[in-house]
């Protein structure tokens, strides 16, 4: 075998050198190759963990070229192997060479190509990686014998990884694809049905059904030990759930909810599902969850849930992550978008009709109250100045895997939701059934959804949303009443507290004193009024409206803009106007999601410092007997930012708003209680999860007391019901409260009890606690412990969610001393850069911003440089809140307040 590179010999090398390097450093590959489809033969060996191939691809050359020009990455190509034959001509290259950092193979052949159909043929061979991607090995035991198996993982640009091919969205083919040498006792999938399995010992050859035509992003293969359960939908699609031998019962309410979302979305598409069969695999190494074409894979914790063992929120998670997925079946996998500019129209889509079936399979789980979480999550990273558009320009592969965030996923889908909205939900489907049926089996830009709405709704809809998707970042919409008028004024809004200028098309909703006052508009400018006598249809006394300049009477009526938070964007009320909304949220007037709006803007408005500190204070007041649980979850979500940053800013009062926060919650507290009740709500029962964590972490001492408790009869008795799964997180986070260097029982139990777990979602959730600990010294082992062994590697940033205010310092000193170790084991992807937003944005110093800066100036990670420039903005963010908080005079008076207010 001769590996790459070949010894040139040509006497004209300085000319061909040239010439292939044209080929270096592209966004693209060139256009004058066509694979039409892909014929694919690996040899995985699972003991060695490694891979021998070859692949022939069906190649249409559509213009006059000596070069063919493909991508490959770490793959040890066969130079004398690979041939092009067109017309029982046999073309051999001159020269061969893969270029590393572009993952580009390129052949160079001594003629012309003849235009037309050939074969390119390639041999190679490959590592078994253990990055999870490309195509890579995931241990599991069996029988208490370590083994491996092998999976895939090539979204979004490592099929490369694999096998040499066109990988890329656009360059769609077909796949036949065989495996050979596979272990006879093992299962192997592919995205195919089996159609043929030749047994020769104990190996066998595993043959597949040809399958459709696709991107190579989507292709996908499985080889090891399972079990699996199976049912069917009613047109007869065949769907398995896979897992680990033994956890067979785990996958029955993933399976379950497999066939219902498939039977929802061929209705609701108005189109089957395009495959014979659905396999859904779980992968001990795993990130998330991929939706190859009719092989989806899952990490553990996305598809399996334990009965006897699983939290509420798990099996919520299990759903939407399902719904998500098998939506791409459609919407990714059927219609394609062109390049990953367009990547929002799979994430997006897919997150926003994930909640659509969601709500339809659960409507008591109140999902569309929850997604104002999926919006929140993208108004919070889009309001950075170093955000990017939803459509963003890609110059060069080793650039996608950063844009995997919550502006495609969460801005993506918040922005479907209010195009939805203002459209109407059936225009909006019959829009979706006509693009799907109009684009199956092919590539689309976003011009072409819009184009698709455009036509059944008759609305402007390219001219509407340009604004959203081609510029990044949103208005904050200033609301005041004057001279018995509402004056809006839209600016880009900026967490940094700078003023951008960007302007939008925004669809404004609003109500006067009762939904049942209501009124849409399209701001379409800078500024707009509305009349509010006219908007009423009387005088603003008879409808107990007051002007807002009449500051002796305070009970005017309440005025909420942006109902049940359908737009994207923030809204800043007149002092006069918040103070009637906190008098309406008290009473409970207020739908949970406009609550939740009110208190989200206004923690963001107070980061930014165009509200004050002391004001959000007293808006929190207002949420004392709220019990909806989105809204609290939020709630908590915020505190722990604000007691975080009063750390930082306002050290003596750190108690008092600890006390603050406790007395908050005290009322859900009570009446929800440590025990479930009989018949209680989905919700509930991942409430009372969170408030206990939140008053453990504030050093609620009867909670920590009583966890400490629950946690001993625990360890005495696993299978005791004193602590259900929906518990044990705030548990485990309260025994960690009162774990130091001197005492360590605490964290050495839970130990004890993450080795002998073999749930993932058990690990999880202790490895989501440990780091909670006050005491530095025990924060910087369980950071050791992240990157051992002990703790697979799509489930070590985890860990890094719940650092202590205490720990951050240690974090950062830790992140710098493991950068080496740590850049080299994740290389790139999404979870290197959760390593850097988690230890790098909690923090609130510029002397932190510039010694981040200078570490990473002498530690260059092309992979992070988005993440790492969010990150630094967000500490700027947070140190100049901190200076703004320690400017304000009243805040103990407030506290005291909050603290110890009698109702």
């Amino acid at each position: 075998m001769i590996i790459l590179l070949l010894t040139e010999q040509r006497s004209n090398y300085r000319d061909t050198k040239t010439e292939m390097e044209q080929f270096k450093g592209q966004s693209r590959l060139p256009k004058f190759a066509v694979p039409k489809r892909y014929s694919i033969r690996l040899k995985p060996d699972l003991i060695a963990c490694k891979f021998a191939g070859s692949v022939a691809i069906d190649l249409d050359i559509v213009s006059d070229t000596r070069f063919i020009a493909l991508n490959a990455a770490e793959l040890a190509v066969d130079a004398a192997s690979v041939s092009f034959t067109h017309s029982s001509k046999v073309f051999k290259p001159s020269k061969v060479e893969i270029f590393n950092e572009d993952g580009v193979l390129v052949l160079e052949f001594g003629e012309t190509l003849p235009i037309g159909l050939g074969v390119l043929a390639i041999g190679f061979e490959g590592i078994l990686n253990d990055k999870i991607k490309g195509f890579f090995r995931s241990t599991y035991e069996h029988n208490s014998e370590k083994k491996n198996m092998a999976a895939t993982q090539f979204e979004p640009v490592d099929a490369r990884r694999c096998f040499p091919c066109w990988d890329e969205p656009a360059w769609k083919a077909t796949f036949k694809i065989i495996l050979d040498d596979v272990p006879s006792e093992l299962v192997a999938l592919s995205n195919m049905p089996v159609v043929e399995e030749k047994v020769d010992g104990h190996m066998k050859t595993v043959t597949y059904q040809e399958s459709p035509i696709m991107s190579t992003y989507l292709v996908a293969i499985v080889v090891g030990l399972f079990d699996y359960i199976e049912d069917h939908t009613s047109d007869g699609v065949i769907v398995r759930v896979y897992c680990q031998v033994g956890k067979a019962d785990q996958g029955k309410f993933a399976l379950d909810l497999a066939v219902r979302t498939l039977e929802f979305y061929k209705d609701y598409f108005s189109m089957p599902y395009s495959l014979p069969k659905l396999d859904m695999v779980a992968i001990p190494d795993f990130h998330g969850a991929m939706e190859n074409y009719g092989l989806v894979t899952y990490q553990e914790s996305a598809l399996l849930f334990d009965e006897q063992n699983s939290a509420a929120a798990n099996k919520q998670m299990v759903s939407t992550v399902v719904a998500h997925e098998l939506a791409h079946q459609w919407f990714g996998n059927l219609v394609t978008m062109e390049w990953w500019t367009h990547l929002w129209l799979n994430e997006g889509f897919a997150t926003w009709v994930s909640y659509l079936v969601t709500d339809s399979l659960f409507p008591e789980w109140k999902v569309w109250t929850q997604f104002v979480d999926v919006s929140a999550g993208g108004l919070k990273l889009d309001g950075l100045e170093e955000s990017h558009p939803i459509e963003v320009e890609i110059n060069h592969a080793a650039e996608v895997d950063e844009i995997f965030d919550s502006i495609s996923y969460r801005k993506g889908a918040s922005i479907i939701r209010m195009l939805q909205s203002y459209l109407g939900a059936e225009y909006f489907q019959k829009s979706l059934a006509s693009y799907i049926r109009k684009h199956a089996s092919s590539n689309t830009i976003t011009e072409d959804l819009w184009a698709a709405l455009e036509e059944i709704s008759g609305e402007p809809v390219n001219k509407l949303m340009n604004s959203w998707t081609q510029q990044m970042g949103y208005p904050v919409i200033s609301v005041k009443v004057k001279d018995q008028k509402l004056q809006f004024d839209q600016t880009q809004f900026y967490l940094s507290g700078s003023q951008g200028d960007g302007q939008w098309i925004v669809p404004i909703t609003l109500c006067c004193g009762s939904y049942d006052v209501h009124k849409s508009f399209l701001l379409r400018d800078k500024s707009e009024s509305l009349d509010l006598k006219e908007f009423l249809g009387c005088s603003l006394a008879e409808n107990g409206c007051r002007s807002a300049s009449n500051k002796n009477n305070a009970l005017y009526s309440w005025i909420k803009v942006n109902l049940d938070q359908t737009g994207f964007y923030r809204v800043i009320y007149s002092d006069e106007l918040l103070a009637a909304l906190r008098n309406v949220i008290e009473k409970k007037d207020l739908s949970a999601t406009d609550r939740y709006g009110i208190l989200d803007d206004s923690f963001a408005l107070s980061m930014a410092r165009q509200q004050s500190f002391a004001s959000l204070l007293t808006l929190l007041g207002a949420y004392r007997e709220e019990l909806d649980y989105t809204v609290l979850s939020n709630l908590i979500a915020i505190c722990y930012k604000l007691a975080r940053i009063a750390a930082d800013a306002v050290p003596e009062l750190l108690n008092l708003i600890k006390q603050s926060f406790i007395s908050l919650f005290q009322y859900s507290a009570e009446k929800l209680g440590w025990e479930p009740k009989p018949g209680e709500s989905h919700l509930d029962s991942m409430l009372r999860g969170e408030i206990l964590t939140a008053l453990a972490v504030f050093g609620h001492d009867p909670t920590i007391n009583e966890a400490s408790r629950r946690f001993r009869e625990f360890l005495d008795n696993r299978n005791t019901p004193i602590l259900p799964p929906d518990i044990r997180k705030a548990v485990y986070v309260a025994v960690m409260q009162r774990v130091s260097r001197s005492n360590r029982w605490g964290y050495e139990s839970l130990l004890r009890v993450y080795r002998e777990a073999d749930l993932s979602e058990e690990k999880n959730r202790i490895i989501k606690s440990l780091a909670s600990c006050p005491d530095p010294s025990i924060v910087l082992e369980v950071l050791n412990l992240l990157l051992s062994s002990e703790v697979r590697l799509q489930d070590a940033a985890r860990g890094l969610s719940s650092v202590s205010s205490e720990g951050r310092e240690t974090a950062l000193t830790w992140l710098k001393d493991n950068w080496e170790h740590i850049s080299k084991t994740w290389g790139s992807g999404f979870v290197i850069a959760s390593f850097v937003s988690a230890v790098v944005s909690p923090l609130a110093s510029f002397e932190k911003v510039k010694e981040v800066d200078e570490f990473f100036k002498v530690h260059p990670t092309p992979s992070i440089t988005r993440t790492l420039k969010q990150s630094m903005e967000r500490v700027q963010i947070n140190a100049k809140w901190v200076q703004s908080i320690q400017g304000e005079t009243d805040l103990a008076d407030v506290l005291n307040e909050l603290a110890y207010r009698k109702d």
